[in-house]
C-alpha cells in the first residue's frame, strides 16, 4: 500500500507539475486582482479534478472499447511519461505537461484562463490523464490500490490548487533557478518510473520470453 502511494504521488506531482503551474499561474495574473486570482485558481482546479477523474475511473472502459491490452498501456505510457522526465531534467518546455507559446499567447488575451489553459493543459495535461489511465489499469483487480491512486490524485490536485493561491509568493521565493531544482529532481524519478512501466508493459507482452 505504502509502495502504491508514493509511486501514485510521486507520479502524479511529477505530470501535473503544482510548482511549474503556479510559476505560470502567476505570469498569466500578473495583472488581475486578488479575487480574480482566487476565482481563476479554484475553477481551474475543481475543472482539471473533474476530468482527470473521470480519466481515472472510465479508463478501464476505455481500454475496453479500443481494444488496447494492459501491457501496450504500460508501454506507450512508460515511454510518453519517460519524454515527460526527460524534458523536466533538462528543463525543456514541451506540450506534454505545459502549454506552447501559441497557447500561452492566446491565453494572455483572455480574462478567464480556468479552463484554458490552468485546467487543461496545465493540470489535466497528456502526461497526467495517461498516468492516472495507467496507474489504474496497473492496480486492476485491487480496489484498495485503485483507491490509494484516486486518493493520491486528490492530493496533489490539493496541493496544486494552495500552490496556484500562493503562486505569487511560491515564485518569489524559489525563483527560476529553486523551481527548475526541484523540476529536475522530479524528473529524475519520473523517468525511473516510465522505464520500469516500459519495462513491465514488454514483459507482460510476451514478445520476450525467458
Amino acid at each position: 500500500m505504502i509502495e502504491t502511494a508514493s509511486l501514485a504521488l510521486a507520479t502524479f506531482f511529477a505530470t501535473i507539475g503544482p510548482i511549474d503551474v503556479a510559476a505560470t499561474f502567476a505570469a498569466l495574473t500578473m495583472s488581475g486582482t486578488p479575487q480574480h486570482r482566487r476565482l481563476m485558481a479554484i475553477r481551474g482546479t475543481l475543472i482539471a479534478s473533474v476530468i482527470l477523474l473521470a480519466f481515472a475511473l472510465a479508463g478501464e472502459f476505455l481500454l475496453a472499447g479500443f481494444g488496447i491490452s494492459l501491457a501496450a498501456l504500460r508501454t506507450s505510457g512508460g515511454i510518453l511519461l519517460l519524454l515527460i522526465g526527460i524534458d523536466m531534467v533538462f528543463a525543456r518546455s514541451s506540450g506534454g505537461t505545459s502549454t506552447i507559446d501559441e497557447e500561452e499567447r492566446e491565453a494572455e488575451s483572455k480574462q478567464d484562463i480556468s479552463i484554458f489553459p490552468i485546467a487543461t493543459p496545465l493540470i489535466a495535461g497528456p502526461g497526467s490523464m495517461g498516468a492516472a489511465i495507467l496507474l489504474m489499469a496497473n492496480a486492476k483487480g485491487n480496489y484498495t490500490h485503485q483507491m490509494i491512486v484516486v486518493v493520491s490524485l486528490l492530493a496533489i490536485l490539493l496541493f496544486t490548487a494552495v500552490s496556484l493561491l500562493l503562486a505569487s509568493k511560491i515564485h518569489q521565493v524559489l525563483g527560476v533557478t529553486g523551481m527548475h531544482v526541484i523540476s529536475r529532481i522530479m524528473g529524475v524519478l519520473l523517468s525511473a518510473l516510465a522505464v520500469q512501466f516500459i519495462f513491465d508493459g514488454i514483459a507482460q507482452s510476451g514478445l520476450i520470453t525467458g
